[in-house]
């Protein structure tokens, strides 16, 4: 109804109609702009603000009584267990303490053992050397030493593969040795060269542009578009070793995922169209990380990545996931993520501030449960009870406290939204207490897809939908080696060297985790060989001296 303010009717019935009628306009106007300024207090944080999502301890406060009841819930839930309880409790307090008393420690620590020390001595000249009371010459009784770290610049060297060639002197034939198998046949670079590329781009973010200015620095020209198809070529020779990974992090009986945007170059758009790249966690017993890239966010992706799969899978509410959880021939069952629950609470404080932190100080004692958990040493079945202890009283106070305001709350509120996430995926979110393999939020998955988006910053975009499936690879690779520990250059570079003869039976060996062991087996093995020889020599001295 269109009003009219200079010709209002007279009727009483009219009158209504039009100010229930403003009355609603301003309240849908109203309900817009708390809709924007909340999405205006979140872009302004994720432009300007903190990333971490930390919450004012003295807010809880307010909520004491609330806190305080759960908690003693919780405890009474408790007080009957055994001892055995109590003195792991006192054990974790005691490592806490420690690691505490450990951490407040400061000065500069030691120099590895490992580095290369050159010994450079300051000694004084021989006048220096007579005391100047007596004039009789000073006996030397110790020295100082002190240490001081120098960096020594990369160098390039050519390698000149000679093959003596021979014939024989009637004419019969020639023959050369044969030479050992290049990363890429016939290629300029080394295995040493190529692995320098892949860790700088994928491990440290460098674009190729600044590498080519910097190999010119030590007075070489490789172009980007050189270096791009070395990488290339390297991704599809360690394929069999991502293809074996893949295979090992789905036995794992849980798998985390998640994914993050990249852009990708499209010679068809004048600009770049959005790819995805999606990672897989293993657990602890398949430590791997293994990254897929697809050209966009549909679930035909993850669906057949996942092929095959019988277990659990924790990710944050992807709608593309729905339809593989309710597939029975797929058999995998889903595990909601507490930290994405949480997320969205944080956020709602913009808006609702009093129901938000209640929610956070709930999501707080569940994740001081975990603490105690991981604190203690718990085993995987020590960790289930705990939780069926203390944190299910707390997610059945938090069930209770959502049902009740959600009346209370517009759906497409900031605060409504959250209540709806959280209760809609509720069996999911219990399903962590059900196992204590499971984790409780899915944050192994987002910390692992952090290289990406650093890397992302930095070399911006995917070159084509290739380029995203080299960068997939070489990252599942370095990304796995830093999880494990293992040092990403060494390993590429005796990967690139032997992949080529490696048999498909034995690939397990190329792994990072099993090539770790095996390194230090023969590093071991060198050391004993070594003392051995000094100990033969050192006994045949002592008997030519007797």
């Amino acid at each position: 109804m269109e009003i009219d303010p200079h010709n209002l009717p007279s009727e009483v019935n009219l009158l209504q109609q039009i100010v229930l009628q403003l009355l609603q306009a301003v309240e849908d106007k109203d309900q817009l702009l708390a809709r924007v300024q909340h999405q205006l207090a979140q872009l302004l944080r994720y432009r300007y603000g903190q990333k971490r999502e930390r919450i004012d301890e003295n807010q809880l406060f307010l909520f004491a009584a609330q806190i305080i009841a759960a908690s003693q819930r919780a405890s009474a839930a408790t007080s009957s267990e055994q001892p055995a309880a109590a003195d792991s409790s006192s054990r974790a307090d005691n490592q806490e303490k420690k690691e505490k008393a450990e951490r407040r420690g400061h000065g500069r620590k030691p120099l590895p053992e490992s580095l290369e020390r050159r010994r450079v001595v300051f000694d004084l000249e021989e006048s220096q050397r007579q005391c100047q009371h007596c004039q009789r010459p000073m006996q030397k009784i110790g020295e100082d030493v002190s240490e001081r770290l120098e960096f020594i610049p990369a160098s390039l060297q050519v390698i000149e593969e000679v093959r003596p060639k021979y014939a024989c002197a009637k004419g019969c034939g020639v023959a050369a040795a044969e030479k050992p198998a290049a990363p890429i046949e016939k290629g300029l670079p080394g295995p040493g060269l190529l692995a320098q590329v892949a860790v700088s781009k994928y491990g440290d973010h460098l674009p190729l542009n600044r590498m080519e200015s910097i190999f010119q620095r030590h007075g070489v020209e490789l172009s980007r578009k050189t270096m791009c198809d070395w990488m290339a070529a390297c991704a599809e020779l360690v394929s069999p070793v991502w293809e074996r990974m893949k295979e090992v992090v789905l036995t794992s009986k849980a798998v985390q995922t998640d994914d993050t945007p990249v852009p990708v170059l499209d010679r068809e758009r004048t600009r770049t169209r959005t790819g995805r790249i999606w990672t897989y966690v293993g657990d602890r017993n398949r430590p791997y990380i293994v990254y897929d890239y697809t050209g966009n966010h549909s679930r035909e992706g993850p669906e057949e990545f996942l092929k095959g799969y019988k277990g659990y899978l924790q990710a944050d509410a992807y709608r593309g996931y729905d339809a593989m959880f309710k597939n029975r021939k797929q058999n995998l069952t889903e595990v909601a993520c507490w930290a994405h629950s949480r997320r969205y609470f944080f956020e709602a404080q913009t808006s609702a501030l009093c129901r938000a932190t209640v929610m956070l100080a709930y999501i707080q004692l569940l994740y001081e449960v975990e603490r105690e958990a991981r604190q203690g040493n718990l085993n995987p079945e020590q960790r289930r009870e705990l939780r069926q202890t203390k944190s299910r009283p707390i997610l059945e106070d938090i069930k209770n406290y959502l049902q009740t305001e959600k009346p209370k709350v517009l759906p497409k509120s900031a605060i409504g939204e959250a209540i709806d996430y959280t209760l809609s995926n509720w069996e999911a979110l219990l399903r962590y207490t059900e196992d204590g393999e499971l984790e409780i939020d899915n944050n192994n998955a987002e910390r692992s897809l952090r290289p990406i988006v650093v890397g992302r910053n930095n070399w911006l975009f995917y070159g084509s939908d290739k380029g995203g499936r080299t960068g997939a690879v070489l990252s599942s690779l370095i990304a796995s080696c830093k999880r494990l520990r293992v040092e990403p250059f060494g390993y590429l570079r005796d990967l690139f060297t032997r992949i080529s003869t490696h048999p498909n039976s034995r690939l397990d060996e190329l792994l990072p985790d099993k090539w770790l062991v095996a390194q230090r087996n023969i590093s071991g093995a060198h050391e004993e060989t070594y003392r051995s020889f000094w100990s033969f020599f050192l006994a045949a001295g002592l008997r030519l001296a007797m």
